[in-house]
C-alpha cells in the first residue's frame, strides 16, 4: 500500500516496528532503488528469536540496514517530533527514502514536555518545488514510462552503483535540513554530537535512548574532574566518516561502541564496524593518535541501562587492555562476556522529584498517573517525564508507573530506583514483593488498605514495618477500593489515589490541584459519558474525607511473613528460574539459567498464586443447577468441577462442599463439587454474571456469589488443594458436545 501510494505521486509515510517491519523488506529495497522519497518511523523493537518480546531495541531497525534506506535515531520525545519534520525534509531534497526510527517503549511509550513545532516551521521546511517534482515522477497513464523493468548481468551492477551520488550527499542535505531548523526553531542538533570534558580520554558512542543516559553521566563526570565524555550518533546510515571523526576530542584514547542489537556469529554489531572502519579509512589525517576502540552489547528487550553500567564501561576505558565484545546489564557465566557493575550506584539530581505507583492492570492507576504528569508538565514551570513498566500478563497483573519532574531538563531514560513518593494502590503486594525498598530515607508512602486505622499497622508483615522505621517513612493510608465503590466506580481507584498524591505531595495548592484533576478526568472521559465523570468527580471529593496518616511505632512488633512467591510441590526449575521471575527479580538471573533454544517447561503458571482479588466467588451448593456454565466462562480455570464417588469424600475439608450428582448418567452414589482457586482468581465476577441459578430466599444471590478474599484465603486453599488430588471423571463416559458434561 506504502508502496504504491508513492509510485501515485502521493507524500505517504506510515509507522512500524519489529516482525511488521521485516515484513516489508522486498518493498523497502524497490523504494529505495527507485529514489522514492518517504519516512518510515518505527519504535525500534526486539525480533521474535528464541522467544517473543514486545519490548524495545535496535534488532528490527539494523535488519532493514541493506535496503538502502538513510538510518536517522533520534533519542528522546522531543527528538522524536522534531526529526520526522526534519527527516521529511531531507527525504524529499535527497530522493533517498528515511527510517526515523526511536527506542520502542523507553521513547514511544514516555510521556515527556515537548515544545511542539508550528506549522509555519513546518511549511518553511517542506519546500513545494520538491513536493512537486516528487508528485511529477508518479507513474500516470498522462506520462507514460517504464519503472521496474528486468535487468541481465550486462547492466545490473552499474545500475546499483547509479545511485552513489544520492547517498553521498545524504549527509550534507540532513545537515542543512538541521541547520535550517535550529534557525527556524533554535533547537539545534548534529549528525553526530559530543557532550563531555573537551580533554576526554575516554568516549563512549551510542545512539538512541541510551545516548540520554550517557549524556547525563558524561556531564556529571566531567563535572568532577574526569576527562570522559560520548558523541551521539543521529545520521546511523549513511555513516559520514570524516563528520564523525571531527565530533571526537582530539585528547582521546579509549573508545566504546554500543549497539542495542545482537548479530549472531558476527564480529561485532553495525555501529561498532562503522565506527573501526571510519577511523581506519582516516588513520593517516586523524589529529590524534590511532585509540582503542571496543565494543558491545546493552538494552536488548528494554534491558536496563543505568548510570552504574556506564560506570562500569568508563573505569574499563582506563584499563590498559579494555574488554571487547562486551555485554552491558547482564551476567554472562557461560561465555564471560559481561561487564560487571555496581547496581548500587546512581545519579544524585538535586531538585528532581521521584515519585513510583504499584497498580494491578486495569484498575486505572496508569491512566491516572499519564494525567498527573500531564497536569504537572502543562501547570507548572517544572519539566515532567512519566514511564509505565507493564507485566506482558497486562491486565491483573502489577503495573509500575514512574514519574520525574524538576527545573531541569530530564535526561534520565531509566526506571527511578529510589522514590521521593511510593504508593502501593493494591495492598496484596506489600505481602510479596519488596515495594519499599525503592523508598529513599524519609520518602512518603501511600497504600490503598481494606484495614482501618486502627488495624493497618498489626498487617504489616515485620519486613515492611522494619522499613518503615528504618527509613523514617511518613505513612498515609486510605481505603481506596471502597472509596470508589461508594462513588459506582467499582474497582477504578485511580482518581480517588491521584487525589490523595497530589494532596499529600503538595506539588500544586490542594484546591488548584483538584480543580487540575477534575479537568483532567473531564477532558479523559466526557465524551464517554456525564455520569462516568460524576462519579469521578464524587470519588475525588470523598477521597480526603477517608486519607489518614498513620502513626508509626517506634519500633517493629508484628511476626506477619512475607508471602512465598511460588507454592506447591515444584522442580528445580521453577526454584530456581520461574521463582525469580515472579519475584520481580529476573534480571539477576545469569547467561547459564536460560534454555538456549527457548524451550520451557510448561504448567508452571499453578506454583504463582498472586492473590489479588479482593473478592473470589463463594459456591452455594443448595442453589445450584449443576449446569457449569460458570466453569466455562471462567477465564483463569479457577472455577472446576468434579463427579466422584462419595467413598472419596470420607474426610474434607472445612470449606469443601459436595451434593449428589444430577444427571442420569450418573449414579446414586456418585457426588458434584464445584471448587475456587481462591488464590489464583483475579476477581472478574464473570461466574457470577453468567449463573442462571436464583437463590429463592435471598433474590440478590445466586448459586454463585462473591465474598471477600481474605478471610477465604486459607481454607480456600486447603479446599482446592483437596480438589485437586480427586480422580477426574472418565473423558468416555461424557459428551462433549453439551457445556455441562464437556466441563468435566
Amino acid at each position: 500500500a506504502v508502496h504504491g501510494a508513492l509510485q501515485s505521486g502521493a507524500l505517504t509515510t506510515t509507522f512500524t516496528a519489529s516482525q511488521g517491519l521485516l515484513l516489508m523488506i522486498p518493498n523497502m529495497y524497490k523504494i529505495a532503488g527507485e529514489l522514492t522519497p518517504t519516512v518510515f518511523h518505527v519504535a525500534a523493537r526486539s525480533l521474535a528469536a528464541q522467544a517473543l518480546s514486545i519490548f524495545g531495541d535496535h534488532q528490527d531497525v539494523m535488519g532493514v540496514r541493506q535496503t538502502g534506506f538513510a538510518l536517522m535515531a533520534s533519542n528522546s520525545v522531543q527528538e522524536a517530533h522534531d526529526f520526522a519534520l526534519i527527516s521529511q525534509a531531507a527525504s524529499l531534497r535527497s530522493r533517498i527514502p528515511f527510517l526515523h526510527f526511536f527506542d520502542g517503549f523507553r521513547t514511544s511509550h514516555e510521556i515527556a514536555k515537548v515544545t511542539l513545532i508550528d506549522e509555519a516551521v513546518m511549511k518553511a521546511m517542506i519546500t513545494p518545488e520538491l513536493v512537486e517534482r516528487h508528485r511529477k515522477s508518479a507513474l500516470t497513464p498522462d506520462r507514460p514510462v517504464i519503472r521496474g523493468t528486468s535487468q541481465n548481468p550486462d547492466v545490473y551492477f552499474q545500475g546499483r552503483e547509479s545511485v552513489n551520488a544520492y547517498y553521498a550527499e545524504v549527509p550534507r542535505i540532513l545537515e542543512a535540513a538541521m541547520e535550517q531548523f535550529a534557525a527556524l526553531t533554535g533547537r539545534r542538533y548534529g549528525l553526530f554530537e559530543y557532550v563531555g570534558a573537551p580533554d576526554a580520554e575516554k568516549v563512549i558512542v551510542l545512539m538512541s535512548s541510551g545516548a540520554e543516559a550517557a549524556h547525563e553521566c558524561a556531564e556529571h563526570f566531567a563535572a568532577q574532574g574526569e576527562k570522559v565524555g560520548m558523541v551521539k550518533v543521529r545520521l546511523a546510515l549513511p555513516f559520514d566518516a570524516e563528520r564523525f571523526v571531527k565530533a571526537l576530542p582530539e585528547t582521546v584514547r579509549s573508545i566504546a561502541v554500543l549497539d542495542r542489537t545482537k548479530e549472531s556469529g558476527s564480529q561485532g554489531e553495525p555501529l561498532y564496524h562503522d565506527v573501526l572502519t571510519a577511523l581506519y579509512e582516516h588513520r593517516s589525517a586523524l589529529p590524534f593518535a590511532m585509540p582503542t576502540v571496543v565494543g558491545g552489547r546493552y538494552g536488548l528487550s528494554s534491558k536496563e541501562f543505568t548510570p552504574a553500567m556506564i560506570r562500569a564501561l568508563y573505569d574499563e576505558l582506563g584499563k590498559e587492555t579494555p574488554k571487547n565484545h562486551f555485554t552491558l546489564g547482564i551476567r554472562d557465566d557461560v561465555t564471560h562476556s559481561s561487564l560487571p557493575f555496581d547496581p548500587g550506584f546512581t545519579l544524585e539530581r538535586p531538585g528532581t522529584f521521584e515519585a513510583l505507583f504499584y497498580g494491578l492492570g486495569a484498575d486505572g492507576t496508569v491512566g491516572a498517573n499519564k494525567n498527573s504528569i500531564k497536569i504537572i508538565g502543562e501547570e507548572t514551570d517544572n519539566y515532567a517525564q512519566g514511564y509505565f513498566v507493564y507485566d506482558s500478563k497486562k491486565s491483573g497483573s502489577m503495573t509500575t508507573s514512574h514519574l520525574r519532574f524538576g527545573p531541569e531538563p530530564i535526561r534520565s531514560t531509566y526506571l527511578i530506583g529510589s522514590a521521593d513518593f511510593v504508593a502501593c494502590h493494591q495492598s496484596v503486594f506489600l505481602e510479596k514483593f519488596d515495594i519499599l525498598g525503592h523508598a529513599k530515607s524519609g520518602a512518603v508512602f501511600l497504600l490503598n488498605s481494606p484495614f482501618p486505622e486502627t488495624e493497618l499497622w498489626g498487617r504489616f508483615p515485620r519486613k515492611v514495618q522494619e522499613q518503615i522505621i528504618e527509613k523514617g517513612l511518613k505513612v498515609y493510608a486510605i481505603d481506596a477500593s471502597r472509596v470508589a465503590r461508594d462513588s459506582g466506580m467499582g474497582s477504578r481507584i485511580n482518581t480517588v489515589m491521584q487525589t490523595c498524591f497530589f494532596a499529600i505531595s503538595g506539588i500544586l495548592p490542594r484546591d488548584e490541584a483538584i480543580e487540575k484533576i477534575k479537568h483532567a478526568v473531564r477532558k479523559t472521559y466526557g465524551h464517554k459519558s456525564e455520569q462516568i465523570v460524576k462519579m469521578n468527580f464524587a470519588a475525588v471529593d470523598r477521597a480526603l474525607e477517608h486519607l489518614f496518616e498513620l502513626k508509626v511505632p517506634a519500633a517493629p512488633d508484628g511476626n506477619v511473613p512475607m508471602q512465598p512467591a511460588v507454592k506447591g510441590d515444584y522442580d528445580a526449575f521453577v526454584a530456581t528460574v520461574t521463582r525469580t521471575l515472579i519475584e520481580n527479580r529476573g534480571d539477576t538471573l545469569p547467561v547459564s539459567a536460560m534454555p538456549a533454544d527457548g524451550t520451557w517447561p510448561t504448567g508452571t503458571t499453578q506454583y504463582e498464586k498472586r492473590n489479588i482479588a479482593l473478592e473470589v466467588p463463594v459456591w452455594d451448593a443448595e442453589v445450584c443447577i449443576q449446569c457449569n456454565k460458570c466453569v466455562m466462562v471462567c477465564p483463569h480455570a479457577v472455577i472446576r468441577s468434579k463427579v466422584v464417588e462419595e467413598a472419596a469424600l470420607e474426610e474434607v475439608p472445612e470449606a469443601f462442599s459436595f451434593v449428589p450428582a444430577k444427571g442420569k448418567e450418573f449414579g446414586e452414589s456418585e457426588r458434584f463439587a464445584i471448587s475456587v482457586a481462591v488464590e489464583d482468581c483475579t476477581g472478574c465476577a464473570l461466574c457470577v454474571e453468567v449463573c442462571p441459578a436464583k437463590n429463592k430466599s435471598r433474590t440478590n444471590r445466586k448459586a454463585i456469589n462473591m465474598e471477600p478474599q481474605l478471610p477465604l484465603r486459607e481454607s480456600g486453599a486447603a479446599a482446592w488443594e483437596f480438589f485437586l488430588q480427586l480422580p477426574d471423571l472418565d473423558r468416555g463416559r461424557v459428551e462433549h458436545s453439551k457445556v455441562k458434561e464437556s466441563q468435566f
